[in-house]
């Protein structure tokens, strides 16, 4: 009798196990949640990104170049990816697919540097890296990017962003923070059916079609790109969502500010790359000195009033970049050396905005500096800011190669850091609210004169050169934007600009994934080396440890349960 209820028992516990089984299954298939138990929420998408995802109209597809025999480094960015897409499949549901292509597994060595030149021209960037191979080490050449289709479009998204001056497992960890950010923006841009328009202002001495080439064309993949002049037309700029101000260099007259500060009213966004101080750098080549000048160009008071001191000063600072300076003749040819130029800030952004974080150095150029006003409304935040170890320079100041002969002393470099770009944001008022306008201009319809704005947003920066690509007129060639033709370097000037401009008009929502922080948790390679053996039995006596006092344990409840029975 007892036999038969012990049956039946156990037949009841195991119809029980999978009927709960089954109704959790029908539970699962009903309602989708997930846990994420990491101290970041790493695998939490933010909700922007499933709204985008949830929207899709039809399917996403991307191929990542991404595989194959990777190392350590590159290989937990290769997981991360795939991690992330898999997360994306599911709030698409299932209309994104993927797959991962290694480059070098291909037919031939001709057919692997036909896809090479193929994934470079279409705008990803290779890198080096070193693989081991039996007891040796080789270096490869990775395309660590994808190409994202959508209908009929195509978009690049860029895996690694290298970092000059930074390890390679610093590079990754903040590869991987930008990951979602990365195949978000890849994907907002294949979805657009109607882009933005912003436009650059000309007509007060910009910097030309030529200059400002790489920034138009990084922007361009993302807004409809104009170039205009203002000509006192009152409705110039109101079809456009943001303008860029590049460096003008000469007075912008009473007419046009006024424009601008009524564009401002009208939530208008401007990106403001000035330039307070005017030296002539062919001056500086061939006579080996210039002068540095104010470069008044009356938008000072604009900017005052929305909360902007822009200051009479050159920044100098000792972490900057180089020049050639012909030390003399060898074999009746001049002999080139680089030195450290003061003049040259190489600034390395600290904030934790979205708009600068994790981005690599910015190059600036006979660089002004600024402070901020306190007004009712508008929050400052600091985007960049040079070295503790800077000073300025009062104008009108000589400006001499000479300089550079000399050893910097650092006891000279203590005015601290100085502000050299600034986002401005919320609600500002019209620089002519308290002047004496007439009846006709304060009550024309047309005009709409507005004393305070709705809401908006600008970034100002002390420095025309940081917007500047070089240009050479005798081969028509463009530079990057950000390149040093002295080092080789190209610096982070084009993404800082376009995180700008992407700031300012899809404002923190978007920029908002950037933020995602992924602590990079590395061993203490110094604590490791000094004591190797102490680590070595930890790693092999602990886990056999740990197993054996589990079986200790599991034994002692099992003789006790069974002896109670007894």
């Amino acid at each position: 009798m007892k036999n038969r209820k012990s049956t039946s028992t156990r037949l009841w516990q195991l119809f029980s196990a999978i009927a709960i089984v089954f109704i959790l299954n029908f539970i699962a298939t009903r309602f989708f949640f997930r846990i994420d138990l990491t101290n970041e929420k790493r695998f939490t998408l933010n909700e922007e990104t499933i709204q985008l995802l949830k929207s899709l109209d039809d399917r996403i597809y991307v191929k990542v170049y991404l595989e194959g025999d990777l190392n350590s480094s590159f290989s937990r960015l290769r997981n991360e990816t795939q991690e992330l897409l898999d997360e994306f499949r599911v709030y698409a549901k299932n209309g994104l697919d993927y797959e991962f292509i290694n480059i070098n597994d291909q037919k031939s060595e001709q057919d692997i540097k036909d896809l090479q030149r193929q994934l470079y021209q279409k705008g990803l960037n290779p890198t080096e890296v070193r693989t081991k191979s039996g007891n040796s080490y080789k270096k490869e050449l990775i395309f660590p990017g994808a190409l994202v289709y959508f209908k009929t479009k195509e978009q690049i998204w860029q895996l690694y962003e290298q970092q000059e001056r930074m390890p390679v497992q610093v590079g990754i960890n903040n590869s991987v923070q930008n990951l979602e950010y990365g195949l978000v923006n890849s994907i907002r841009k294949l979805q657009q059916p109607l882009r933005p328009r912003i436009a650059f202002i000309r007509g007060h001495r910009e910097l030309d079609t030529n200059q400002t080439k790489d920034i138009y064309l990084a922007l361009n993949e993302y807004y409809d790109v104009e170039y205009i002049r203002i000509k006192h037309r009152i409705k110039a700029l109101r079809p456009y969502s943001a303008i860029v101000i590049a460096w003008p260099d000469t007075v912008v007259d009473e007419k046009d500010r006024f424009i601008l500060d009524q564009y401002v009213m009208r939530g208008g966004k401007i990106l403001w790359c000035l330039e307070p101080v005017y030296t002539n750098t062919d001056s500086l080549k061939i006579k080996g000195y210039t002068l540095g000048l104010n470069n008044n160009i009356g938008l000072e008071q604009l900017l005052f009033n929305y909360g902007v001191r822009i200051n009479s000063g050159i920044v100098q600072d000792m972490q900057c970049g180089a020049i050639p300076i012909n030390r003399g003749y060898k074999g009746g040819k001049p002999d080139f050396q680089l030195f450290p130029w003061i003049y040259k800030p190489l600034v390395l952004p600290k904030s934790s905005h979205p708009i600068v974080k994790n981005l690599d150095m910015i190059r600036f150029d006979f660089a002004g500096y600024m402070d901020t006003i306190k007004k009712a409304g508008v929050k400052k935040t600091i985007l960049l800011q040079s070295s503790p170890n800077s000073r300025i320079q009062s104008v009108p100041a000589r400006i001499s190669l000479a300089t550079v002969s000399g050893q910097m002393n650092e006891k000279q470099f203590k005015d601290g850091n100085k502000t050299l770009a600034v986002l401005l944001e919320g609600t500002f008022d019209s620089e002519y609210r308290d002047r004496l306008l007439s009846d006709s201009i304060a009550q024309d319809s047309i005009i709409g004169f507005r004393k305070k704005s709705d809401p908006t947003a600008m970034i100002v920066i002390s420095d025309g050169d940081v917007i500047k690509n070089d240009y050479n007129r005798s081969t028509h060639s463009i530079s990057p934007l950000g390149f040093d033709k002295y080092t080789g370097e190209i610096f982070a000037n084009k993404m800082f600009l376009v995180n700008c401009v992407n700031y300012l008009i899809d404002g923190p929502k978007l920029m908002s994934l950037r933020s995602r922080e992924i602590k990079l948790r590395m061993l203490d390679k110094k604590s490791i080396g000094e004591n190797p053996m102490k680590w070595k039995m930890y790693n092999l006596i602990f886990p056999i440890f740990l197993v054996c006092v589990s079986g200790i344990i599991l034994v002692f409840f099992r003789k006790r349960k069974f002896t109670s029975k007894q």
